[in-house]
């Protein structure tokens, strides 16, 4: 599981690298068993408050299902969907850092996550009907969701990858940064979340996701259900009286 995909924790960031470079960092039923052993980890441990997604080496983040495995009848699918991600409800921040092409389940991978830093060289799309299927990790569900509807369908229905500028003009990605500085880049935003109180933190992710697919009269409820229990926090009486103290807070994630 290991060699499949790494993992590396730096203070409160855990670094998940899908580490199959030889075959464009595609899935096996391997490296998706072990993505999704590290994201549960990652979710129960709670030290970790941040994690970064990536892919080893600079040609691709993932290129989606390999396909050689595929035909000896092998699924790189989990209880959690493609990848052991796809299907996840995760409550921590999850960043992509895109090191290179991110097609079809790779691109899906990428649309699980929360923010995306990519290489300005990445490519991004859902090829599959090019090989007469459909997309099926999710890019037809969240795509439309990201994107105007003309601009999903026709990403879709061509195959037809876009650029990094493309994808960074559409909202798709956050950041564009030269190759070489994507990882730390995703790490330096994450450690600026990683700054924030985590269960502050879990909250806001947890409500600005679900108003997403929410009437308004709902995401107010559980707006102001957290907004009650975070207040309540002891992270909320530490924020208070760190900033009195002008001292940096000390975050117990309670």
């Amino acid at each position: 599981m290991a060699d499949e995909v790494l993992r590396e924790r730096r203070g409160h960031i855990d670094i998940l690298t899908i580490n199959r470079p030889e075959a464009r960092n595609a899935m096996n039923r391997a490296a998706a068993i072990a993505l999704s052993t590290f994201l549960d980890e990652a979710e129960d441990d709670d030290n970790v408050w941040v994690v970064v997604l990536t892919g080893a080496e600079d040609k691709a983040f993932s290129a989606g299902m390999d396909l050689k495995a595929f035909a000896t009848g092998e699924f790189p699918i989990t209880d959690k969907g493609f990848g052991g991600l796809t299907q996840r409800s995760f409550s921590k921040p999850l960043i992509a850092a895109v090191n290179g092409s991110a097609l079809a389940g790779g691109f899906e991978m990428m649309l699980s996550c929360d923010m995306v830093i990519a290489a300005d060289h990445a490519k991004f799309g859902i090829p599959e009907v090019k090989r007469g299927l459909i997309a099926g990790a999710g890019g037809l569900i969240r795509l439309p969701k990201r994107v105007p509807i003309a601009v999903g369908l026709e990403m879709a229905l061509t195959g037809e990858p876009i650029d990094a500028t493309r994808a960074a003009q559409l909202g798709l990605v956050n950041h564009v940064v030269p190759s070489a500085e994507v990882l730390s880049r995703a790490i330096a935003l994450a450690e600026t979340i990683a700054a924030n109180a985590p269960l502050a933190v879990r909250r806001s992710k947890e409500i600005m996701v679900s108003a997403a697919d929410s009437s308004e009269a709902d995401a107010w409820a559980s707006n102001n259900a957290a907004f009650a229990e975070i207040g309540q926090s002891a992270d909320a009486l530490e924020g208070a009286v760190a900033f009195a103290e002008k001292r940096l807070p000390n975050w117990q994630g309670k």
